[in-house]
């Protein structure tokens, strides 16, 4: 699923054919049929992620849903408002039993099905629906339902530990802060 992940990652750039369009048909078809996502909620995503990296509320990789508090100032702006949602000064003991295992398996599942539906993303619902399909279509044999359930979400927390690291990794050594209308060129540097 991680290799997966990158993989969807490099079509979704379209940075492996010389034809886009054989970049988009492989974006969907790996990330709706081999990892069960949509192809338009990640380049939603990821297009916010590259249009302005770390800035709050327009980054979704530093959306923390008020879980954690990020860079120099959030942790700043948060204590002035006496905003306490959990005790972040304990959030470095449970960064990692919350957020890893929560965020793919949980978390990004529900947002995927909700903005297919919500935004009737029908081909996306259909390669997400033939991931599933053939997943428990190749487990239930071997384990059953409740054992291929229990495989997927371990796949899925396995993965979502993997992707933390890598992703919150290179975030947090950055400069994580509120948009300050600058140009885009600047920004990037």
């Amino acid at each position: 699923q991680a290799q997966a992940g990158w993989l969807q990652h490099d079509f979704g750039h379209l940075s492996v054919f010389k034809k886009s369009s054989w970049n988009h048909i492989t974006h969907k078809f790996i990330i709706g049929h081999l990892k069960g996502a949509s192809a338009n909620w990640w380049n939603h995503r990821h297009f916010q992620h590259h249009a302005k990296p770390n800035i709050f509320k327009k980054d979704p990789d530093v959306n923390m849903l008020h879980i954690l508090v990020l860079g120099d100032t959030q942790p700043v702006e948060y204590g002035k408002k006496k905003l306490k949602y959990l005790p972040y000064n304990h959030q470095h003991e449970y960064f990692f039993l919350i957020f890893p295992p929560l965020l793919i398996p949980v978390y990004f599942q529900i947002q995927i099905i909700m903005t297919m539906i919500r935004h009737k993303f029908w081909a996306d619902l259909a390669w997400a629906i033939s991931y599933y399909m053939r997943f428990f279509t190749m487990y239930i044999p071997f384990y059953g339902v409740l054992g291929s359930l229990l495989l997927l979400t371990f796949v899925r927390f396995l993965e979502s530990h993997w992707f933390v690291w890598v992703t919150q990794m290179n975030h947090i050594p950055m400069e994580i802060d509120c948009d300050k209308h600058r140009d885009w060129l600047s920004s990037q540097v």
